[in-house]
């Protein structure tokens, strides 16, 4: 137990830099897109039990409702008390430490969440654990060494480059699907996502 002292304590500091996540145009737009395309694809549908992991204050779980769908999430800080004030089903939770049982996901939405994870290999395990054999998870993270340098984020640990989150898939267990590059314009120059659609 004693080995595990100095990593508690260094994760317990890290809690100091959860922000709320307010919304935003970009995140209303790609959410939408990216959650059309799922429901007419007929990946996304009625009976699924969906999981927003890192659901800041409601903007999946909103469209989820709006499409039909049952979704609940888990968010940290604030972003709790805003879900719960809009009628939407959420736990307080980390995404390392979920109290979920084995295999009790059809889906997971995990947009612009595990860029967070100070240790993403054993994220993606929880999130392999938490999905039913055959169910799918869908990863959105920011490219590295854009204009817009998601890399200095305070609370950003792992922006990584493609051929790496691809490893980690693999080697998670995670079947790569499909993926897709988002590019945006911003102010301060091009910015760029990656997209994946993985099955476990």
């Amino acid at each position: 137990m004693r080995d595990y002292v100095h990593y508690d304590r260094f994760l317990d500091r890290l809690s100091l830099d959860v922000y709320p996540e307010l919304p935003g145009a970009i995140a209303d737009m790609v959410t939408g897109q990216v959650m059309g395309d799922l429901v007419r694809g007929g990946i996304l549908v009625p009976g699924l039990r969906i999981l927003d992991i890192g659901c800041g204050q409601g903007v999946a779980l909103e469209r989820f409702r709006d499409h039909g769908l049952t979704a609940e999430g888990i968010t940290l800080g604030t972003d709790y008390e805003v879900c719960l004030n809009k009628g939407l089903r959420v736990h307080q939770m980390d995404q390392n430490f979920m109290t979920f049982a084995d295999g009790a996901f059809d889906f997971l939405w995990c947009r612009h969440v595990l860029e967070h994870s100070v240790a993403p290999f054993f994220t993606l395990s929880e999130y392999l654990r938490i999905t039913r054999p055959g169910g799918r998870i869908y990863v959105e993270v920011p490219a590295p060494d854009t204009s817009a340098h998601h890399e200095r984020n305070p609370n950003h640990y792992s922006v990584l480059p493609d051929c790496l989150w691809q490893a980690l898939f693999a080697r998670a267990g995670l079947t790569l699907e499909g993926r897709v590059v988002l590019n945006f314009e911003l102010a301060c120059g091009p910015d760029e996502y990656w997209a994946y659609l993985l099955r476990r």
